[in-house]
């Protein structure tokens, strides 16, 4: 359920400046519109994988979960399928590094630990490949 919006990001920097110039947009309505089409890409995947999982939550984290417009659209999406959104303020999605640590102290709880020449980093690991041990 990878996603990328390289290209989309791409391509409105390339058109934006002309766009705006030839009057035939602003700036505010190429920004809204963008917003929209990648939160229901979004949408669509977070459905598409609870689907796939059998799942009937969503949480929503980091920085963009803090977003009003994206909780609504999960929340939408969430209801239709009889589904439960866990979304938080700001104050719970703007540090990786504590929900990195929370992720942590739950694994050690657990009886899950990594012996220290074992351990490394990577910086776009998957969340899937992670084995969850402190779940049922």
């Amino acid at each position: 359920m990878d996603v990328s919006f390289s290209g989309i990001l791409s391509n409105i920097e390339k058109q934006a400046p002309h766009l705006i110039s030839s009057k035939q947009y602003v700036p505010e309505g190429l920004c809204y519109s963008l917003q929209e089409t990648i939160f229901a890409m979004l949408v669509e995947n977070t459905e598409r994988a609870m689907s796939h999982c059998g799942s009937q939550e969503v949480l929503i984290v980091g920085r963009v979960g803090c977003n009003l417009r994206l909780q609504e659209m999960m929340n939408i999406m969430s209801e239709e399928r009889g589904a439960k959104l866990y979304a938080t303020d700001e104050r719970f999605c703007i540090d990786n590094g504590a929900m990195i640590a929370q992720a942590g102290i739950e694994m050690f709880q657990s009886g899950t630990t990594t012996p220290w020449d074992l351990v490394t980093c990577t910086q776009r690991y998957r969340t899937d490949e992670v084995e969850v041990t402190w779940r049922s």
